[in-house]
């Protein structure tokens, strides 16, 4: 039996998903989030998530960070989640999705989700995939 306390393994896996939430969405992005979430009302949240996302799934093996990041983007989509859907469209990128990579799992995402989801989420990311164009960080 382990003698690490909750706190500690809280503290561990933040430590481990705070690591990985910057290697995939980039320091201004999780910087950003982090200054949103600060009030003590949003604190919790940003520690779930930091934890349980990024600490302990993100940090799984068995998937490529470009194979979750794509996941991700359908799961997004079907929810219409549009801030996070930029913003992983984003992360994903960083872990090496293509444009082309991205359009496909949109395409496929939307013949399970309906055209409404698929025109919209490929609208959210044609404004994400030019931002990007813009900033370098895909071929324009």
């Amino acid at each position: 039996m382990s003698n690490i306390t909750p706190e500690e393994a809280h503290k561990a896996l933040w430590e481990a998903g705070i690591v990985m939430r910057r290697k995939v969405m980039g320091n201004a992005y999780v910087d950003n989030q982090l200054k949103q979430g600060a009030s003590e009302f949003m604190k919790p949240m940003q520690d779930l998530a930091t934890e349980a996302a990024w600490g302990t799934i993100w940090t799984r093996p068995g998937l490529e960070l470009k194979q979750r990041s794509l996941i991700v983007i359908a799961l997004l989509a079907s929810q219409g989640k549009e801030a996070e859907l930029t913003g992983h469209i984003r992360g994903a990128v960083n872990n090496g999705a293509s444009e082309l990579e991205i359009r496909e799992t949109l395409l496929q995402t939307s013949t399970y989700c309906g055209a409404p989801t698929g025109m919209w989420s490929f609208r959210v990311a044609d404004a994400a995939i030019k931002k990007l164009k813009e900033e370098g960080l895909l071929p324009a």
